[in-house]
Formats: C-alpha cells, sequence, structure tokens
C-alpha cells in the first residue's frame, strides 16, 4: 500500500494521540467521504443540467418556492435531532 505524509495542526495531532485515534483509518474514512461528495456533487450538477436542457431554466418564482421548501426542509431536521445538527 502507498504511504503519504500527511502534516496536522498541532492541536489536531494531540487529539487524535488523546482519543487514541487511528491516523491513518482516520485519514482514509476523510478522503472516501470527501471522494463521495465530489462525486455526488457532480451527479447533482449533471442531473440539473439535463434537466434544463428538457425544460429550461426555472423562473423565479420556482427559485423561490424550492429554496423556501429547502429552508422548511433544513429546519425539521434541524427540530428533529433536538436542536443539534447531525449528519444525514
Amino acid at each position: 500500500m502507498p504511504r503519504l505524509q500527511v502534516y496536522l495542526p498541532e492541536d489536531l495531532h494531540r487529539e487524535v494521540k488523546a482519543r487514541g485515534l487511528g491516523a491513518s483509518e482516520l485519514l482514509q474514512q476523510a478522503v472516501r467521504a470527501e471522494i463521495r461528495r465530489l462525486d455526488l456533487l457532480g451527479a447533482a450538477s449533471a442531473h440539473v443540467a439535463e434537466l434544463e436542457a428538457e425544460v429550461g431554466e426555472p423562473k423565479a418564482a420556482e427559485r423561490e418556492r424550492a429554496e423556501l421548501v429547502a429552508r422548511r426542509l433544513g429546519r425539521r431536521s434541524w427540530w428533529r435531532s433536538g436542536g443539534r445538527w447531525r449528519q444525514r
């Protein structure tokens, strides 16, 4: 397996050591999560482009409605988690 040297700020290094966390496993998980996030963003952008090609760009009123729905969904997730943000 290839090796990689990573530099951490001192405070982060102390936390990793104090908690007995495996730095290699943490980095692997973080890199996988970031790759997945970027893949999903790319897929979402491609899907939006397909929709725009098919039906055209949304009108201002449609955008406002979508933003309102997104805000409401965000608040609902906030309250259902007991007032704490949670990872979905």
